[in-house]
């Protein structure tokens, strides 16, 4: 069994990251400089969609980020095993509904997943925490409450997200089924790296946690946000007509939008809100599958379990992501 009892190394803000959200944000600054969205319609609905999206996400990925350094440097790994301790049909359901006290981002439940497996919890419960961590934690849910604030739509989304992250969390978790935790997780290859930040101050470590998590998930944040500004303004209305118009298809085309732009959890919501386009159907789809499978998660999964993993659960997630959507459409309409 693979040694992961020692805690996880602090993941320092690289200069790339921060060369990255720099530069993104300088070209917006240059694109202001050099237009003048008077005179260019397109330029300002851009410019507005981009900028609103922005200023009503970065509050929450700074949030999130505090939670997950919080948990990370303060919170002991004691307070995961009680999981372990309950009867087998109950971990499935208690690792997803965990998510409500620890609310990590999906980028950080992935190593939380890792240790709570180490640890002597079911790697099933530990996958079913790792998924369902980043729809139902209570930073996810508030920014989903102000992203769809004022709309009819408030409490379907809401509920409808986190009740079917629920079951998609739970059922990739049976899927997975009795594997134990060396047919699950690859052997850790940066043991010396993992050990080398034990003695690190408390504060030292918290503070290198914050400013890696809000770099590295601010950086997703401005290209997602780019991209949902630029397909609401220069796609031709009528393409995004047809497909928000398409049963199933347009469930199909959130989904792959969501797998593309790799946004965190904190601030998707406001982007799946500014489609307005499409359904609850749809943008439900999107903000359960993005959280679960998406770029840049399939890179972890890959480094951290074991071969097969990762198709698993994007079959298991589309499945029933697409079920669950379309019994909503159904429903609600």
């Amino acid at each position: 069994m693979v040694d992961l009892a020692h805690p996880a190394p602090v993941r320092a803000p690289s200069a790339r990251n921060a060369i990255v959200v720099a530069f993104a944000l300088g070209t917006v600054g240059v694109l202001l400089r050099s237009f003048n969205p008077s005179d260019f319609a397109g330029v300002q609905n851009f410019l507005l969609v981009f900028s609103s999206l922005l200023v009503e996400a970065v509050p929450f990925i700074l949030l999130g980020a505090l939670v997950s350094a919080l948990i990370e440097v303060f919170v002991p790994s004691s307070a995961f095993e009680r999981l372990a301790k309950l009867p087998p049909p109950l971990q499935l359901p208690a690792a997803g509904l965990a998510g409500f006290a620890f609310p990590v981002c999906e980028c950080g439940s992935v190593p939380v997943a890792r240790r709570l497996a180490a640890k002597g919890l079911a790697p099933s419960a530990a996958v079913t925490f790792m998924l369902a961590a980043p729809i139902l934690n209570p930073v996810v849910i508030a920014s989903t409450i102000v992203a769809y604030r004022g709309r009819d739509t408030l409490w379907p989304m809401v509920i409808g997200r986190a009740s079917l992250g629920l079951v998609v969390a739970m059922a990739v978790g049976w899927v997975i089924g009795a594997r134990n935790t060396g047919e699950l997780l690859r052997e850790r290859v940066d043991a010396a790296a993992h050990h080398k930040h034990g003695g690190e101050p408390r504060a030292a470590s918290f503070f290198g946690h914050l400013a890696g998590d809000f770099t590295f998930m601010g950086r997703y944040l401005v290209a997602g946000a780019a991209v949902a500004a630029a397909l609401q303004t220069f796609v031709p209305q009528s393409i995004i007509g047809s497909v928000a118009g398409t049963p199933l298809i347009d469930l199909v085309a959130m989904m792959g939008l969501a797998f593309l732009l790799s946004l965190c959890s904190e601030s998707d919501a406001f982007v799946a809100a500014s489609f307005v386009q499409f359904g609850v159907g749809p943008q439900l789809a999107f903000l359960v599958f993005g959280p679960m499978v998406d770029t840049k998660l399939g890179f972890l999964y890959s480094a951290t379990f074991t071969r097969g993993f990762l198709r698993t659960v994007i079959v298991t997630v589309a499945a029933v992501t697409l079920a669950g959507t379309l019994w909503v459409e159904v429903l609600i309409g």
